[in-house]
């Protein structure tokens, strides 16, 4: 049987987040499922850096119908969980439901990917606090308060926790996330 991976996003997630994890799990021959607060066409953004910009800017992005809804997902069906970034994780931190599918990736010990903002959802179950991760800059602080020690670094492996900082960090950190699912078969 084929193993499952499940990401979990909404409204407002980032277009690259999304959809570069999707392709290539799916390329290395795994089941995909993405999940949101409901079943319906999610609406993703774009972000990018622009010269004369203080942060980041925001555009419309792809849209992409999610397979389940967080109620309906079997969390011990999957081997590992994705957490993209955008703007997403800042209000499905509040989601009962997801928080209760995220904490049970961390109880079970098994693979979870993370990147830019999706930390914001990781430290609302509490599973940083000990931990080495990295992700968006701007959320060092957010990081540390969760405990976790911060690095300003593409990528960080701490067991099967993989996180990032954002989208151009996809290469390493899909090579990393795929080398510790692959360890944890």
């Amino acid at each position: 049987m084929t193993e499952r991976i499940l990401i979990v996003t909404g409204d407002a997630a980032e277009s690259l987040e999304v959809l570069y994890p999707y392709q290539r799990l799916l390329e290395e021959g795994y089941e995909v499922h993405i999940a949101a607060p409901t079943r319906k066409r999610l609406r993703f953004v774009v972000h990018d850096t622009e010269p004369g910009h203080d942060t980041y800017t925001e555009k419309p992005g792809y849209t992409w119908p999610a397979d389940l809804a967080f109620c309906e997902v079997e969390p011990s069906r999957y081997a590992a969980v994705v957490i993209p970034g955008g703007r997403a994780p800042e209000y499905l931190r509040n989601d009962p439901e997801l928080r209760k599918i995220v904490k049970s990736f961390f109880d079970a010990d098994k693979p979870v990917a993370q990147i830019c903002h999706g930390p914001l959802l990781t430290a609302a179950v509490g599973a940083l606090d000990g931990r080495r991760v990295t992700s968006y800059p701007a959320l060092e602080p957010d990081m540390q308060s969760a405990g976790a020690t911060y690095r300003d670094v593409p990528t960080v492996v701490d067991g099967p926790l993989v996180s990032a900082r954002g989208w151009p960090d996809h290469p390493i950190w899909m090579r990393e996330f795929l080398a510790v699912l692959r360890g944890a078969a």
